[in-house]
């Protein structure tokens, strides 16, 4: 379950709201052991998910690095190469120059 959460920091384009409210609703998530909880627990995982967005957002203000961005696109595509080495696919491109990239790379 937690494969899902993804680094967030340091993106082009930066990290939404939204993403970040997706990673704490994974986390919570596994911490909790389940995917839907139950009517009375309900509001604690609201607010679970909630204070560790919101926690996930001050952290994510407050960090610096003297790194470039990275690109999503490409950091996609070697997400998709990596897959298809592993499990023997051709990987899908997003765009020809970042899947050529990546390619490059990855190629003996």
């Amino acid at each position: 379950m937690c494969r899902n959460i993804r680094t967030l920091h340091n993106l082009e384009p930066a990290t939404t709201h939204d993403e970040v409210h997706a990673a704490a609703l994974q986390y919570v998530r596994k911490v909790a052991g389940t995917t839907k909880p139950s009517r009375a627990n309900a509001d604690a995982f609201d607010r679970a998910v909630a204070e560790i967005a919101h926690a996930t957002e001050h952290l994510l203000e407050a960090l610096t690095t003297t790194a470039p961005p990275r690109d999503r696109e490409v950091l996609a595509a070697q997400a998709r190469a990596r897959a298809a080495q592993r499990y023997g696919s051709t990987p899908i491109a997003a765009s020809p120059t970042a899947a050529a990239a990546v390619l490059d790379e990855v190629a003996p």
